[in-house]
Order: structure tokens, then C-alpha cells, then sequence
């Protein structure tokens, strides 16, 4: 293995040292160069098609990846429609349905169709910023046309499962009208899986178990889509609907002479969604949007563990869910366009959400009581707010709204309660740009995190010897955001942006223990967070490499809580505090190709329980790509890439009073290097 990393590893460097002289040798003067973004009269930042000619993009999601400062956010799947739909709009609107994702979207509109793209910084009459700072509105062309988009994607592991998947797309525009049909078979899959010693040792040191360790993670789903947008009844209607069914694996196996130990983890399901927007003009200042969603899913979990230990097989440990999601929401909003200096939008939000979960845990055969094993959950949710945005001078906007809030979540089953909340969110946000190409931001804000339901009932990790019971005395997560940030633009597609951002937590969420050895997700109490975030990207064609850019971001996070169970300060659990990326990209036009790598040095991420702390730590992350477009409508792209190690641990504690060190657990895993290939045809 150490041999393969090796040669993979080499063919990285030999190919980002030998490709920029081919393309100095094979471009002797620089190509001319892209047309630069204009600035509107609100601030924003405006690319023509001909800014992005050169890379010669098949579809939106490339153009829009293109845009220099700007990261594409595909939105969460929290609860409501607020902050859960991403940083990109398309003619002013988000996707008719939330889990319709941004960058999905784009991948369905051909490049030629986009007339040009606006960067949204800090604010504009007219769009939704939805809590971002940046916003990326793409604006189609109204011309006839049908565009078809046919992709294939391989997923190709050394000595591990290949996976291949594809879809096709096609969207017909006549007029006011556009129908949209889309077939897909995705494939997903873990980076970090692969082989590697298992060790145990005691609190002496002493070696208790030596085992070999291979693991595989892999899954995917089919789905289909629908879409129609027209004109009615004096307004537009945009209306999507889809169903889709996925699965995901998750195994590992521990082996040493006369052991064998084996974890197996599935989800299958079938998921629906439906959306509906329909906006209108009650006056030349007025104009209405209102939103219909509704989704729902079904799944399977089944989570086991044995261990065959010297012709000695162990009782199998069981667990097994049964799941039924769904959410509805109805938003309306009313938007007064008062002057080219100021617009100010109110309205409503109203969800019902629900999920059923019917839990089994057993050992043997034998069933073991969880707590909150079969639960049903219920959330009421109305929210009025009201927004402005002013620009208070030609270099100065400021963004301000309040939102009101209020919420009752039910439960019912093994556990009966009801708890109610109330939240005030405001929100202010104030840009200022003394230059063009110089823009400063500050952000304070209150924001509310969306409980996930599913930590009201049981869950597993048994390949973690990890069972969780349900809480039934959640709080969401609530926030005092305060946030400064400076960005400038140079040469074009040069960007250096710093921001620093501090978090003021309530009812932080994290892990508390319970009763019987077990533990649940839960309230903690106050934390914090600080967070330093850079972006720089320095276009190389005055440093003598023609249509290159060299990139670096980081953002480095500090978080203080205090543990529930040792009382002792520590980091929140599932926040990585660093996690550096250096890039290099080069398009090549006289060979019709671009080509880039990525490295990432270091990251690691903990979990911090009542019993243990666990994590992993990897360095040397490579990625390795080349895209080469013969012909504008055909892409052809292969990517390597190359993870020098996975290093997981954990510390287990003998008991939750004093904590004691009972055992250490590591797993050096060297994860498997894989290839990607992905063809792309439009027409």
C-alpha cells in the first residue's frame, strides 16, 4: 500500500511540475484576458458570459463555481425555509423546494443559457439574502430552446467496491414557459475508508488487542424530477415535484488468529417532495411571493455487532428503526420597492413537521429497554418578520429585520411531553464600500438552530460500542452572533477576504449522560465560539503562468464549553478547529484543457461523551484533476485522489465520576486512493 501511495503521490508532483511548462511551451503569449465584472448601482458584482469563455463551461454550476470570492453553499436540511436553501438564486428566486439544491439547479442549466451573473455583497432591493453575506443570482436568457444533459460518474477504489451512476436532463423553454424532466442515479461514498492496525492498549500500556482493520462506506439513490414554470392567473408559477429512494453501508471488520469481529450498518429509504412558488405584481411597487413545500421520507435503519472469539461466538447486539418524516410549510412575503434606495419586505411562515420511530435493541436475542425507543414528534411552527434594506449612501447599505418566532413540539409513544418557545431573532448587517474593489461588512445577529428529531428518540454507533437513548427535553441551540469581515478584488480574479466572527451560545447541544450508562444529545449550557476565516486567490498570469490561479483558505475555529459530566472546560464536540486547503488551477486553451490539485495539510475533529472522547486525526490530502473539453458540449474530467492517513482514536474512561483511563483504541487506517471519471454531454 505504502508503495501505491508512493507512485500516486509522485504522479501528482511529476504532472503539476510538467503542465505548466507544456501549456508555457504550447501558449507563448498569455491568452487574452477575461472580460472584468462591472459594478451596479447597488454594489453588486456583474459577469458577462465572455468573463468565463475561456474555461469553457458546459453548465451554470460551472460558471457559478468560477466566480472568484465566492463558495457555493447548498443550504442545510434544518427545519423551515430561513437559511435552509442555500446562497444561490436563479432570476431573482430560490428553488421551488428546499431540498432541491443549489447546485443541482445549476447542473441543469446549460451554460448558453445564462445571460450573466450577478455577486449579491451585503445586500440589494429585491433579493433575499437568507442570513448571507454573499448571494450569486444567475439570470437566464429568455430565448427558445431544449437542452438536453447526459452525464456519467465512476467512483473507481484501489482494492475496494467501484461505483458508477449517471443521469439525464432535459429542459425545454418556449416563451414565458419551461418544463423540466431529470433522471439521476447518484453514487455516494466515505474518503476515510480503508486498512490499517487496530490496537487496544490499558491504562499500563499494556498491549489487549492487535487486530487488522478494513472498513467500506458506500450508498447512493435513483430519483426523478419534474418541473414546470409559466405564467398564471397575472403571476408566475414555478412548481417542482420528485420521488426518490437511497441506501447507505457502513461496514468494518476486525481481525486477528482466532478473532473475528464484524459491524454492519444499513439505511434504505424512499423519500417524496413538492414545491410550489407563485409570485406576483399587486402594483408597480408591491410584489408577492408565496411558497408551498411538503416532504416526507420513510427508512430502515439496522445497526449489528458480533465477535467470534476463539471458536466462542458472541451475542449479537441488534438495533433496528423504523422511521416516517415529513414537513410542510406555507410562507408568504409582501415586498415594497419604496425607492431605488430602499425596499421593505413582511411577511409569515408556518410549518408542521412530524416523525415516527419505532426502536429495537437486543443482545442476543434478549430485548434491552431504551429510553424514548418509540416516540412520535410534533412541531407547530408560525413566524412573522419583517426586513429592510436601505442604501444609505452610493458606498453604504445596511440590511435590517426581526423575526418572531414561536414553536410547540409534542411527543408522544413511551414518552409523553410538550414544550413550548418563544425567540426574537434581529438581524443587522451593514456594507460599506469605499472602492470598487474594496468592501468591508459588519454582521450582528440573533439566530436560533433547528432541533433535529431525531435526537428525541434511541440511536447506534455499535461499531463505537455506542448506544444513545432518546431526550425528550430539547432546547434549540440559540445564538448571539457578532461578525466583521474585509474583502478585496484585484486583477480581475485576484481576492484576498478576512473575517472574524464570535459566537455568544445558549443551550448549546451536545452530549449529556443519563442514567444506566447510557447517553443522549442535549442542552450543556452557555459556550462560545471564535472563528477566523481567510480566502486568497492570486491569478499567476503576470508571474509568467498564463490562465493559472493559486488559492489558500482556512477557517480556524475556537469553541469553549463546559462538560456535563467532568464539569471541566473543553472544545464543543463535531468542530474541526482547522482545515486548510492549497489549490493550483490552470486552464490551458490551446490544449483545451484545465487541470488543477488541492492539498489539504491537517485537519482533525472530536467527540467529547460522557464514557469517552473519540476522533481522528489525517493529513495529506490530495486531489489531482483534469478536464478536458474537446468541443464546447462535451466535458470529459478524471480526478485522483490520495489521503496519506486516517488516524482514529479513542479513550474510554472506567468510570463517569472520577474517569479513570479504562483503555485506548487507535485504528491507523490508510484510506484507499480512488479515481473519479465523469462525462458530460449537452446538447
Amino acid at each position: 500500500m505504502f508503495v501505491k501511495r508512493l507512485l500516486l503521490t509522485t504522479s501528482v508532483i511529476s504532472l503539476g511540475l510538467a503542465l505548466p511548462a507544456l501549456a508555457h511551451a504550447e501558449t507563448p503569449a498569455p491568452a487574452p484576458s477575461a472580460t472584468a465584472p462591472q459594478t451596479d448601482d447597488h454594489g453588486s458584482l456583474v459577469f458577462q458570459p465572455e468573463f468565463f469563455a475561456a474555461y469553457r463551461p458546459n453548465t451554470a454550476l460551472e460558471m457559478v463555481n468560477r466566480v472568484p470570492g465566492f463558495s457555493l453553499d447548498d443550504g442545510d436540511d434544518a427545519r423551515g425555509f430561513e437559511g435552509a436553501v442555500g446562497n444561490v438564486l436563479v432570476n431573482g428566486s430560490r428553488p421551488a423546494s428546499k431540498s432541491d439544491k443549489p447546485s443541482s439547479v445549476l447542473g441543469r442549466i446549460v451554460a448558453s443559457q445564462v445571460e450573466r451573473i450577478e455577486l449579491v455583497r451585503g445586500g440589494a432591493p429585491g433579493i433575499e439574502m437568507q442570513g448571507y453575506a454573499l448571494v450569486v443570482n444567475v439570470i437566464l436568457k429568455g430565448t427558445a430552446s431544449t437542452e438536453h444533459i447526459l452525464s456519467h460518474n465512476s467512483f473507481i477504489y484501489d482494492g475496494g467496491k467501484s461505483l458508477f451512476g449517471g443521469g439525464y436532463q432535459v429542459t425545454h423553454r418556449k416563451g414565458e414557459y419551461t418544463y423540466g424532466l431529470s433522471l439521476t442515479d447518484n453514487i455516494a461514498s466515505s474518503d476515510s475508508v480503508g486498512e490499517g492496525p487496530y490496537r487496544r492498549f490499558g491504562p499500563d500500556g499494556t498491549l489487549l488487542r492487535d487486530e487488522a482493520y478494513t472498513s467500506a462506506a458506500y450508498g447512493g439513490g435513483s430519483s426523478i424530477r419534474g418541473s414546470f414554470a409559466g405564467p398564471l392567473l397575472g403571476g408566475t408559477v414555478n412548481i417542482t415535484a420528485r420521488y426518490g429512494i437511497s441506501d447507505w453501508v457502513n461496514n468494518s471488520q476486525q481481525t486477528a488468529v482466532n478473532i473475528a469481529r464484524d459491524n454492519r450498518y444499513s439505511r434504505e429509504g424512499d423519500n417524496s417532495e413538492f414545491g410550489l412558488t407563485y409570485t406576483r405584481s399587486l402594483s408597480d411597487r408591491i410584489r408577492s411571493e408565496t411558497r408551498i413545500s411538503y416532504d416526507t421520507e420513510d427508512s430502515e435503519i439496522q445497526d449489528s455487532a458480533k465477535a467470534l472469539q476463539n471458536g466462542t461466538q458472541s451475542p449479537e447486539q441488534l438495533f433496528k428503526a423504523d422511521t416516517h418524516s415529513s414537513e410542510s410549510i406555507l410562507r408568504s412575503v409582501l415586498r415594497y420597492q419604496h425607492s431605488n434606495k430602499l425596499e421593505l419586505e413582511a411577511g409569515g411562515e408556518v410549518a408542521f413537521n412530524t416523525l415516527d420511530v419505532d426502536q429495537a435493541y437486543s443482545v442476543g436475542g434478549v430485548n434491552v429497554p431504551l429510553p424514548s425507543a418509540s416516540v412520535t414528534v410534533e412541531e407547530v411552527r408560525g413566524e412573522l418578520f419583517g426586513k429592510g434594506t436601505w442604501k444609505i449612501a452610493p458606498t453604504m447599505t445596511l440590511e435590517g429585520g426581526l423575526r418572531l418566532e414561536h414553536s410547540t413540539i409534542s411527543q408522544s409513544g413511551d414518552v409523553q411531553n410538550e414544550e413550548s418557545f418563544f425567540f426574537a431573532k434581529p438581524r443587522l448587517q451593514l456594507t460599506w464600500t469605499p472602492r470598487e474593489n474594496t468592501q468591508f461588512r459588519a454582521r450582528f445577529e440573533r439566530s436560533v438552530g433547528q432541533l433535529n428529531f431525531e435526537d428525541f428518540a434511541a440511536s447506534s454507533e455499535l461499531g463505537s460500542d455506542d448506544i444513545k437513548g432518546g431526550n425528550v427535553n430539547l432546547t434549540p441551540e440559540q445564538r448571539w452572533i457578532s461578525e466583521i469581515s474585509f474583502e478585496h478584488r484585484f486583477w480581475k480574479e485576484g481576492i484576498f477576504s478576512i473575517a472574524y466572527r464570535h459566537d455568544a451560545i445558549s443551550d448549546a447541544i451536545d452530549v449529556i449522560p443519563l442514567d444506566g450508562g447510557l447517553s443522549a444529545v442535549g442542552n450543556i449550557g452557555d459556550g462560545t465560539l471564535d472563528q477566523l476565516r481567510v480566502n486568497f486567490a492570486l491569478p499567476t498570469d503576470r508571474l509568467f503562468i498564463p490562465g493559472g490561479r493559486v488559492k489558500f483558505e482556512n477557517t480556524w475555529n475556537k469553541t469553549e464549553v463546559t462538560d456535563p459530566t467532568s464539569g471541566r472546560k473543553r472544545p464543543m464536540s463535531g468542530v474541526r478547529p482547522s482545515q486548510a486547503q492549497i489549490s493550483f488551477e490552470q486552464n490551458i486553451a490551446a490544449l483545451k484543457i484545465s487541470w488543477g490539485a488541492d492539498w489539504m495539510p491537517r485537519m482533525s475533529q472530536y467527540t467529547y461523551q460522557p464514557d469517552y472522547v473519540s476522533g481522528w486525526d489525517g493529513k495529506d490530502y490530495y486531489q489531482l484533476w483534469v478536464d478536458y473539453k474537446p468541443v464546447p458540449s462535451l466535458s470529459i474530467r478524471a480526478q485522483v485522489t490520495v489521503w496519506d492517513s486516517f488516524y482514529w482514536q479513542r479513550e474510554a474512561y472506567a468510570d463517569r465520576s472520577t474517569r479513570p483511563i479504562d483503555y485506548t483504541e487507535v485504528r491507523d487506517v490508510a484510506p484507499r486512493p480512488f479515481y473519479q471519471l465523469r462525462l458530460r454531454k449537452t446538447f
